[in-house]
């Protein structure tokens, strides 16, 4: 679905990244492999990470490079852009599936956990977007995928940091969508539910033995990657503006928010009859305040 198209995968030597590089190259595109090899942290730095991604895409008769550049710089998301004009001549595609977490509870956050998750999820994102746009734009083709989350779409404890972060994608998304459809490019984000060693700490407290650590276990990266490689295919020209969600063999289609009920008062509202009127008529359809992410997509469901 891919041949001739040069498609730039950030976060792409490890986890969903990786299985989303892999998956592109069987189907004929050439890929930039962005990775900078970082700990779960976003501390470190390994390069093995995209050059092994690279050899397994070489080894199976497929095109790649490796870009170890940090995407939460302008100058690292631009050098990706331009390792894929350099190296196969264009950019079709941009697949944003880089970060990383520092999660705290809310109390116990501090700006450095707030900042470096912003930066790499929302900051990255909005950089290697940017990057692409001006030839995507003279090209008028081109497609993104960026990585949102349960967390940021329905909540999840101690992920402020990384649920804001996710949420703002799907706005970044949006936007990219509406703007560039003039371009004939399109925009659409992924929520995944994966096993990778981004959620591993969920298993830590899990016994092997506990039902719910194997099923965990159960859902591969490899099972996002048709739905990413199907979004940059020119099978999807139609489709955008969208937020799907994966877990393991079931494709969902989020809604967005839409207004659920309105209530007019013809004398005006006041802080008063908002209690007495307002808050009783709406009630019935408010969102539960402790919802998180596992109630909507519990493990027993799969």
């Amino acid at each position: 679905m891919l041949h001739g198209k040069v498609i730039a995968v950030t976060g792409a030597g490890r986890g969903i990244g990786r299985a989303i590089a892999l998956a592109c190259a069987r189907e004929g595109a050439c890929v930039v492999v962005n990775d900078p090899g970082v700990d779960q942290d976003g501390s470190g730095a390994d390069s093995r990470c995209a050059r092994d991604a690279v050899a397994e895409i070489a080894e199976s008769g497929g095109h790649a490079y490796a870009n170890y550049a940090d995407i939460t710089q302008p100058a690292g998301a631009l050098s990706v852009i331009e390792d894929c004009l350099v190296h196969f001549k264009r950019i079709d595609g941009v697949i944003n599936a880089a970060g990383f977490l520092r999660d705290a509870l809310w109390h116990n956050m501090t700006r450095g956990e707030w900042d470096a998750v912003i930066d790499v999820h929302l900051g990255g994102a909005y950089n290697i977007s940017r990057a692409a746009t001006p030839h995507f734009r003279e090209q008028k083709s081109g497609a993104f995928v960026h990585f949102t989350s349960a967390a940021g779409l329905i909540g999840n404890y101690g992920q402020a940091n990384y649920s804001a972060a996710k949420l703002g994608v799907v706005g970044l998304s949006q936007s990219l969508a509406l703007d560039m459809a003039r371009y004939g490019v399109r925009s659409n984000c992924i929520a995944p539910i994966a096993y990778t060693r981004m959620v591993s700490h969920l298993a830590e407290e899990m016994s092997e033995e506990d039902e719910g650590f194997n099923l965990l276990k159960t859902l591969s990266p490899a099972k996002i990657a048709p739905l990413a490689v199907y979004l940059v295919s020119d099978a999807a020209a139609r489709v955008s503006n969208q937020i799907f969600g994966v877990r393991h063999d079931e494709i969902s289609l989020y809604s967005k928010p839409r207004p659920l009920r309105a209530v007019v008062n013809p004398q005006g509202w006041t802080a008063q009859s908002i209690a007495d009127e307002l808050i009783p008529e709406l009630r019935m359809d408010f969102a539960r305040a402790d919802e998180i992410a596992h109630d909507v997509f519990p493990l027993d469901t799969l």
